[in-house]
């Protein structure tokens, strides 16, 4: 980021995109980042870039850096605890490192006490990678959305028959198609507006196909997990990517 003067706006944006990284490292390309944080290694850090992207890297040798630097060999802790117990270590880590790095660029930028307040009130409404990464984000009530053909579909005008609950937790995908009905059932997506993919870390949203996880529970957008609703007719469990890796080891 360049020294010129930036907005509230262009700080948070800058602090999503590493966030969005991170989030990609810990859950969709986590295989990919299990194997290059090696504990054979020097000190390694986990960076996270306003392109959504990340890397596993060496810390820069400028002293003092330029820029607040992530934490210390992540690669060091690796093989000396649970994988999920590393991960969330590696997402507390990360919390921290980008909190400070928002506030750092707060500081270059003569941000002011109304400024500050505010961007950490963006960053507030987001969910923390620690959250996303261990589950601890609110989830959906499963029960509110009926099974049909291996696929939830929620809508108002069937979610109270739920008969078809019987054929078991299979892939749950949800969508929510607009209906002109109106009363109790708004509740439904109060709750579903809570909702945040394992994957992005972003809220549910109406008309998108969502899917859920038969081993860990997490939901997920499927464009994030790349399942559409018509692969999804086929699957009789779904195991997103961070269980499938893990299974895999």
């Amino acid at each position: 980021m360049e020294a010129r003067s930036r907005s509230v706006e262009d700080i948070f944006e800058d602090f999503k995109g590493r966030r969005a990284g991170i989030i990609k490292a810990l859950t969709t390309d986590v295989e990919d980042f299990y194997s290059q944080c090696d504990p054979e290694k020097e000190n390694l850090c986990l960076y996270g870039l306003p392109n959504e992207q990340w890397e596993v890297n060496l810390p820069v040798e400028e002293v003092p850096p330029e820029l607040p630097e992530p934490v210390l060999g992540i690669n060091f802790a690796r093989d000396g605890m649970q994988e999920k117990d590393w991960l969330s270590l590696v997402a507390v880590h990360s919390d921290t490192w980008l909190l400070a790095l928002a506030f750092y660029f707060g500081a270059r930028f003569g941000f002011d006490k109304t400024d500050r307040k505010r961007l950490f009130s963006m960053i507030n409404e987001l969910p923390t990678i620690f959250e996303v990464v261990t589950g601890a984000a609110k989830k959906p009530v499963k029960e509110k959305s009926s099974v049909s053909n291996n696929i939830g579909i929620k809508s108002k005008s069937n979610s109270k028959g739920r008969a078809s609950e019987t054929q078991g937790r299979q892939a749950k995908g949800l969508l929510q198609p607009k209906d002109e009905d109106e009363g109790p059932e708004e509740q439904d997506d109060d709750e579903h507006g809570e909702t945040l993919c394992g994957a992005c870390g972003e809220n549910y949203g109406t008309d998108e196909f969502w899917i859920c996880c038969d081993i860990c529970e997490k939901w997920f957008h499927g464009k994030c997990v790349k399942i559409t609703p018509a692969r999804a007719e086929h699957i009789k469990q779904y195991k997103c990517p961070s269980c499938s890796n893990k299974r895999a080891r």
